[in-house]
C-alpha cells in the first residue's frame, strides 16, 4: 500500500516497526525450526532481516525479510533459491520515478506490504514446505 508524505503518522511508524519486529522474530524461529531438516537433505537454509536507514520516513529507508536455500554439496555454496519480502520502502520521487536529490516538485512516498503479518508468516511456511517437498 502506498503512502504519501502527508499520511506519515506516528501510528504508521509504529505499525512499520511492529511489523518489522514480528517478521524478524518469525524468520529467526523458522530458521531454528527448519535448519536441521534442510541439513538432512544436504541443503542449507538461511534467513535474514535487512534494514537500511534509521527513520522509516526518510528516503532510502527500506526493510525486508529474506529466505535463501543453497546446496551444501556445491563447493561455491551458490543459492538455489531466494525469497525476499519487502516490508517498507521510502523514497523520493519526481513524476513517479525514484530520484536521489531533493528537486523542487519531488515527493516522498512510502510503500508498506499489502499482506497482514499472519499472511506473510503463512507464505514463508509454505515456501519452506514446498522446498522440502521438492527436495525429498
Amino acid at each position: 500500500m502506498k503512502y504519501q508524505q502527508k499520511d506519515f503518522t506516528e501510528d504508521l511508524k509504529i505499525k512499520i516497526k511492529n511489523t518489522e519486529a514480528e517478521l524478524k522474530e518469525h524468520i529467526e524461529k523458522l530458521l531454528t525450526e527448519n535448519k536441521s531438516v534442510f541439513a538432512n537433505n544436504n541443503l542449507e537454509l538461511d534467513a535474514d532481516f535487512d534494514k537500511e536507514g534509521d527513520d522509516p520516513f526518510k528516503p532510502r529507508y527500506s526493510s525486508s525479510v529474506a529466505i535463501g536455500v543453497s546446496d551444501k554439496t556445491d563447493k561455491n555454496g551458490e543459492l538455489i533459491d531466494l525469497h525476499i519480502i519487502k516490508i517498507w520502502e521510502c523514497e523520493r520521487t519526481l513524476l513517479g520515478m525514484p530520484i536521489s536529490k531533493n528537486i523542487p516538485g519531488s515527493k516522498i512516498i512510502g510503500e508498506l506490504l499489502d499482506e497482514s503479518v499472519e499472511e506473510i508468516k503463512e507464505e514463508l511456511k509454505e515456501y519452506i514446505k514446498e522446498f522440502l517437498n521438492e527436495g525429498i
